[in-house]
């Protein structure tokens, strides 16, 4: 990368190699009565121009697995085809393909299709969408459910019943409201993919950003309607996923198809402002809780009620994330004994949401810590002393939720002590009477984040002996900058005991037939290391048995380390580079059954990372600026397989949170359907200078006591611990209902009126 070497989409041009462009369309609903090509197709170097009628027998993008409700209703999944076919729903929905022999004729081409709608008035705000009478997006999807949940227990509504009852019954109740705004994803490179068709065998070929090859694979396969055999996925270098580029989506289906017809690669990459109207958005949550407790502060009970939008179509796992991922957040790190939650998931006609870093993690994490908090100030006890009152103690663990998760460790006291040493709490009080005389506000959020990592536990391995004294692990997952190649190469290296000079890497390919899931969800360091660690000891294992034959001696005799095994009492020795070439020998000549080539499949139970994260803001009242002045993170990720990639993957995750509560915001016309926010002139990102002046990280390592590694992850805890962290400092720091009630993003106007509101006394 340093070089210059990286080999993204757009690095690797296939010979014969065509371009596509896709016609969208500029309406949040209505029917498509006509689309007229002819204009397009006599245009300049076009090839082809293809329409949904062209994609017939294509099965749908919308490959959401099954879910059931409430009642036993099962979870409603239209038809998402690959290109409009009769009606639109959202904005930017793909109408059209053109191909041309250069991007620019499609382009050119592209603005000479026409196409005759119906436009009919769209269904865009989440509240408007699950109110009583509204228009539906679907007719199979009454009142614009996709689906209601109740949770995981057994007996949810007697369940509901008991939490009532407490509720009713409580000395003290926090009530409040929380909304996720919708935020969009921005991976550096855009989507992008090539699709190829070979006729002599009926096989395709999509090289593609992805995060995963065999999931993609598998969700191509049946679209297209192919053997797996027969479906390809090639993934290089990514530049930035955070689930953006976990499945599929209608441009890759269709791609697949003009290249059947033309016999030549068609490839696509999409521009920026593309991508702001096809990619999958994210969030765009409603969250209602009440905290039960008694005269002590402990906590007895929560209840929630989550309004989540999904957009048009089920996005990848849209409403997997909004409920099950959401869910196994609670309670966070707290003992509450009983919890009731109730979820709707619910369709407009807006971009389809989908994963983006956190999937629900940040949504529940909010909703526990800004409820915390608003306990705290009804109780009249202190924040720190309430939160210590609640924590799970670590004698509980493993800890069984109300939920019906496990907790298998943590020590969330000692990770918020050590945060707020790290903080200098002790000292705040005197820091912010210097902002106050100096006309500022300053306020402390503090954040107790939990989130579950691994909720895919099947990953898969090879290590292989190509010959040179070389290993090479391959791997099913994709790196997309989490440095894969660095921390499993080691950690392979370690276990077999050779040089990490010699470990190669090797992944982003279908073909190695790894099975597994993609890289999400902070799933990737456990699940992998835990698969790697599996095979480096089998491995070894049958390297003994091999070297005793090679040695002439019994297994018991043998000692291995620096690479070799060693008889024991005796100079003579054998490499395991030794060992593999043999044994490759041994088995072309069918003298064995197998080399020393090793594939594992491991099954590895989720694990629950935590943290304590803490931010400091000023505020200039009379301009509504703010600045995080110093923010400190105790992370607890289990073990730790390279610290400064740890280090790496927190300061991300804190800025992408950072942009969340302060600048992130996606805005539909409620009118029209139309993104409002449609390019970044409208769309505010985080930058160098939003950052903290001040950035402390420390580490609370408690291993996992569920796979040999005692790896949690820790991918999404920045994003997860930074939201409610910056706000509950921002509500510190402006003690009005304004304040404390204030909706992310946090910009400087809403800071400005709730300081106008906080200096006139106004705790409307």
């Amino acid at each position: 990368m340093i070089r210059g070497k990286g080999r993204y989409m757009a690095d690797a041009a296939k010979a014969a190699q065509v371009c596509a462009v896709f016609v969208r369309t500029p309406y949040a609903a209505g029917g498509i009565t006509s689309i007229d090509t002819a204009k397009a197709v006599a245009a300049p170097g076009v090839l082809a121009v293809l329409t949904g009628a062209d994609m017939a027998g294509l099965g749908s993008i919308a490959l959401h697995p099954p879910m059931q409700g409430r009642a036993g209703a099962t979870l409603v999944n239209p038809m998402r085809p690959p290109l409009a076919d009769g009606a639109v729903r959202h904005i930017g929905e793909a109408v059209a393909m053109v191909v041309a022999e250069t991007a620019a004729q499609a382009r050119d081409a592209a603005e000479l299709v026409e196409v005759g709608y119906v436009e009919r008035t769209p269904i865009v705000d989440l509240q408007d969408a699950a109110a009583d009478g509204s228009p539906l997006v679907w007719p199979q999807a009454r009142g614009n459910l996709a689906i209601e949940w109740q949770g995981l227990i057994a007996d949810p509504d007697a369940n509901a019943r008991r939490v009532e009852a407490i509720i009713a019954e409580a000395r003290l109740v926090a009530r409040a409201s929380f909304r996720q705004q919708r935020i969009l994803i921005n991976s550096l490179e855009p989507r992008g993919a090539t699709g190829e068709f070979d006729a002599a065998d009926g096989s395709y070929t999509l090289r593609v950003c992805t995060q995963g090859v065999r999931p993609v694979r598998d969700a191509m396969a049946a679209i297209i309607g192919v053997d797996a055999t027969r479906m390809r996925i090639l993934t290089d270098d990514v530049g930035g996923a955070f689930g953006l580029k976990v499945g599929v989506f209608p441009e890759y289906a269709a791609l697949l198809v003009a290249a059947r017809r033309l016999g030549r690669p068609v490839h696509w990459m999409s521009t920026r402002s593309e991508a702001f109207l096809s990619d999958h958005h994210a969030r765009d949550t409603i969250s209602e809780a009440e905290l039960a407790m008694d005269e002590t502060g402990r906590f007895l009970a929560l209840r929630v009620r989550h309004l989540a939008n999904m957009g048009a179509y089920l996005g990848v796992a849209a409403a997997k994330i909004q409920t099950d991922n959401f869910i196994r957040c609670l309670p966070g790190c707290y003992d509450i004994p009983l919890i009731d939650v109730g979820i709707k998931c619910v369709f407009t006609n807006t971009v389809p949401t989908g994963p983006y870093r956190g999937a629900g993690r940040p949504e529940a994490s909010y909703l526990v810590e800004r409820i915390v908090e608003e306990a705290a100030r009804i109780s009249d006890i202190d924040a720190i002393e309430l939160r210590r009152r609640n924590f799970v103690a670590p004698a509980a663990m493993p800890y069984t939720t109300a939920i019906g998760t496990v907790y298998d460790s943590g020590k969330f006291e000692q990770a918020l002590a050590k945060a707020l040493d790290l903080a200098a709490y002790r000292s705040f009080e005197d820091r912010r009477r210097l902002s106050q005389a100096a006309g500022r506000l300053r306020g402390i959020g503090i954040s107790s984040a939990l989130e579950h990592s691994g909720s895919q536990p099947t990953e898969s391995c090879e290590i292989a002996f190509p010959g040179d004294g070389r290993v090479i692990l391959k791997l099913n997952v994709q790196s997309t900058g989490q440095g894969h190649a660095t921390t499993f190469g080691r950690l392979v290296a370690e276990r077999l005991g050779v040089p990490a000079e010699t470990l190669g890497h090797r992944h982003g390919d279908s073909r190695l037939e790894l099975p597994g899931y993609a890289a999400v969800g902070s799933r990737s360091a456990m699940t992998v290391s835990h698969a790697a660690i599996m095979a480096a000891e089998a491995v070894l294992a049958k390297a003994r048995k091999f070297a005793a034959t090679m040695l002439q001696t019994a297994e018991v005799n043998l000692v291995y380390g620096g690479g070799c095994f060693h008889v024991v009492s005796k100079t003579n020795s054998v490499s395991l580079f030794e060992v593999a070439d043999w044994a490759a020998q041994m088995k072309n000549g069918g003298e064995i059954g197998e080399s020393l080539d090793t594939r594992i499949t491991a099954e590895t139970p989720t694990t629950f990372p935590n943290s304590c994260h803490i931010a400091e803001v000023e505020i200039d009242p009379d301009t509504g600026a703010i600045e995080i002045v110093s923010y400190a993170a105790v992370d607890d990720c289990g073990s730790v397989l390279d610290p400064t990639l740890v280090a790496g993957q927190i300061h991300g995750g804190i800025a992408q949170g950072i942009g969340q509560a302060l600048m992130e915001q996606a805005i539909f016309d409620r009118a029209s359907g139309q993104l409002i926010t449609g390019s970044f002139m409208d769309y505010s990102m985080p930058r160098a200078g939003d950052m903290p002046a001040h950035l402390a990280l420390a580490s609370q390592p408690v291993p996992a006591t569920t796979n040999p590694a005692g790896v949690k992850g820790i991918g999404e805890m920045g994003s997860v611990a930074a939201i409610s962290a910056v706000m509950n400092a921002i509500a510190d720091a402006i003690p009005c209902r304004a304040g404390r009630e204030m909706e992310m993003p946090a910009t400087p106007e809403k800071i400005w009126r709730a300081c106008k509101a906080l200096k006139v006394g106004d705790d409307f």
